[in-house]
């Protein structure tokens, strides 16, 4: 792992491509095994699509000493974000409100608005916030992002705290 961080470019290509196959595999779920994504889902995408894209600009800047910190520090307070979103998500799984609002469903939006305001809206995901509609290991979707997130902000800190070598 340390000899990971002490090159400046490929730890952050490596995250990129963590992340997105992360992504790869969300869309597996959505489009193949045919789980609707909800709100925070959607939010929690924007989360890692931002962490990708922040990581592929920072393997090719490849800076060193501030300047890898700084993109580190990026990744981390998105990072942050997502996961804020995701421990919501899982707490609301565990424990359902009485009534929650993720926003109007799928036919609804598709019967109750033109084509051209419901694309948005589907966009921004029309499943249940707090329906478990996959696992593994005991844990949903929401506890594995909220976990890939951690990880993601323990990436950014070892970066951030590494001390730097007196070569390079």
């Amino acid at each position: 792992m340390l000899a990971l961080l002490q090159r400046p470019r490929l730890p952050f290509f490596t995250l990129a491509l963590v992340v997105i196959g992360l992504l790869g595999f969300g869309l597996y779920l959505q489009h193949v095994e045919g789980l609707v994504p909800c709100p925070m889902c959607i939010m929690q995408r924007y989360a890692f699509v931002l962490v990708a894209l922040i990581a592929l600009l920072a393997g090719a800047h490849g800076s060193r000493g501030r300047g890898r910190k700084g993109w580190a520090l990026l990744i981390a307070l998105v990072a942050v974000a997502g996961l804020g979103v995701a421990a919501r998500q899982s707490w609301i799984q565990r424990f359902p409100p009485d009534t929650i609002d993720c926003g109007p469903g799928l036919e609804y939006m598709i019967d109750s608005f033109p084509l051209g305001e419901a694309l948005p809206m589907i966009f921004q995901g029309a499943g249940e916030c707090t329906a478990i509609d996959w696992s593994f290991l005991g844990l949903s979707i929401a506890n594995w992002s909220l976990l890939c997130f951690a990880a993601v902000i323990g990436f950014a800190l070892c970066i951030i705290f590494r001390r730097a070598h007196h070569n390079g």
